[in-house]
């Protein structure tokens, strides 16, 4: 299986491809631009999604689902946010089709033309705060802490699997505060719970910061985030947190009495991810063998693959491996004994390396004389031979052991390829090499498009609690008091 996947080092995006479709998490539409998630690339994302929506939970959020369709004059109330996505917006004209009476098939009933088009949600921001209009009166209804899981569609013209598509699945966050300070908290809160989410669950690094004004969320007055580095050393956005100031509650006129009984516009803010971090998965951990998913996050955490000849073998086999099988379960670990007599050993190993399971073990009836099983981990290829009466023990601290190495590795991997530039020779030689550049910016949108036009790479974010730092912008010359992180990215 190995042989039919690109090798990274030869071109990293066919690779990437690769492994999204032979391991089975994505196939590409008949609808330009949109994928089909698979059951197995699905189950990552219900993992992720039962994961965050834990967390949305502990600090004191709900769910809500607001509708898919948004009237085009809510879009026009926010003007930074119509201007921001007004490019890829998908657009329903009519209500209805009819038969082509000169029978050319189905058609659009010209009768049928909506009074007002209706947007397919780019994001829910004009929808959601129409209705947050309605549901705060006074500061007795604030904060109000509301999470929707949902679809959105951004009509993207170059696409990738799980990166970019027209339509892809995320969660979004959207609430309301009575001031300032409490908004602000609320979106650097929500900041590290998905820092905490990609260390934690995808073993994945990354560094919070701030976007520059240029890179800001249309609406936005600050946008927070999260930027991981993948195996070419390219940035990824990982997760976005937005204080969207009082816009949105201006644009729709949501307005409170304070505990002095006068009128005051909401505090509001935004905040999401996508499947998208699927992506960031594979791409951040995977190699020339296939998918290397952590523990935390793969639907198929065990698989045990008997070696037998006959159904005798393979009931003795069951029979033995049943109560540990039972026990693995309890402890909520995922695991499957592939009975198939289809396929030999062989080829199911290399499908379960293929697919990322972290943890196989194989065993036959010598083994079982021996009271012996041999277990080996994807992370790292290792094989070794252990005691049958402790497996169940020794696979729950295995799959610890990994979860902990993938994220060592991952951040080993990054601060390596993290280079400061002091010039601006030094960083046109850095930014032809895979990695982050740690360089000064003079804080002007000016410097940073010509940054961006001439070596393509742009400004990922300015890390919090960023030391101040005196000295020159890498491109201008210009006095600058710290430094900021640059990538080319996806």
């Amino acid at each position: 299986m190995a042989k039919e996947i690109t090798s990274k080092k030869v071109d990293y995006s066919q690779w990437y491809n690769d492994l999204v479709l032979k391991g089975g998490l994505a196939d590409y539409s008949s609808v330009r631009g949109c994928m089909v998630i698979k059951p197995y690339g699905y189950g990552i994302w219900e993992k992720m999604r039962d994961a965050l929506d834990a967390k949305f939970k502990e600090t004191g959020h709900v769910n809500a689902y607001f509708p898919l369709f948004i009237p085009k004059s809510f879009l026009s109330k926010e003007a930074a946010h119509v201007e921001g996505f007004a490019k890829e917006c998908a657009v329903v004209t009519h209500y209805r089709l009819m038969n082509d009476p000169n029978g050319g098939g189905v058609i659009v009933d010209p009768d049928a033309k909506l009074e007002e088009e209706l947007i397919v949600r780019p994001t829910s921001e004009t929808i959601i705060w129409n209705s947050y209009k309605n549901w705060i009166q006074s500061y007795r209804d604030l904060p109000l802490l509301i999470n929707q899981w949902a679809n959105v569609v951004r009509w993207e013209m170059r696409t990738r699997l799980f990166l970019r598509t027209a339509e892809f699945l995320w969660q979004e966050g959207h609430t309301a505060h009575s001031t300032s300070q409490e908004a602000i908290e609320e979106t650097e809160r929500m900041l590290d719970v998905y820092a905490n989410f990609a260390e934690e669950f995808m073993a994945l690094p990354v560094i919070r910061g701030k976007k520059t004004a240029n890179e800001r969320f249309a609406g936005a007055l600050e946008t927070y985030c999260i930027e991981a580095m993948m195996q070419d050393g390219q940035a990824l956005q990982a997760g976005t947190s937005h204080f969207l100031g009082q816009n949105f509650a201006k644009a729709f006129d949501v307005q409170f009495l304070n505990k002095e009984g006068k009128l005051e516009y909401v505090w509001a803010t935004s905040w999401g991810v996508s499947t998208r971090l699927i992506g960031a998965l594979i791409m951040a951990h995977s190699d020339d063998d296939g998918l290397i998913l952590p523990p935390k996050l793969a639907p198929l955490q065990v698989v045990i693959v008997p070696i037998f000849k006959g159904e005798e073998q393979l009931n003795l086999i069951f029979e033995k491996m049943k109560p540990i099988m039972d026990s693995l379960k309890k402890s909520g670990i995922t695991v499957k004994f592939d009975s198939d007599d289809q396929k030999r050993p062989g080829f199911k190993f290399a499908e379960y390396e293929m697919t990322g399971v972290p943890i196989r073990l194989a065993i036959g009836s010598r083994d079982i004389e021996n009271g012996t099983i041999e277990v080996a981990r994807r992370d790292t290829k290792e094989k070794s031979s252990q005691a049958l009466e402790t497996i169940d023990q020794h696979v729950i601290e295995l799959l610890e052991e990994i979860q902990k190495n993938m994220y060592q590795k991952a951040l080993l991997f990054r601060d390596q390829h993290i280079r400061n530039a002091n010039t601006w020779e030094e960083f046109l030689k850095m930014i032809e090499q895979p990695g982050f550049i740690d360089a000064h910016w003079d804080g002007t949108p000016e410097t940073e498009e010509k940054i961006k036009e001439l070596t393509k790479a742009t400004i990922r974010c300015i890390p919090l609690n960023n030391p101040q730092e005196n000295g020159a912008c890498i491109y201008s010359g210009k006095p600058s008091k710290e430094r900021v992180i640059f990538a080319r990215a996806y």
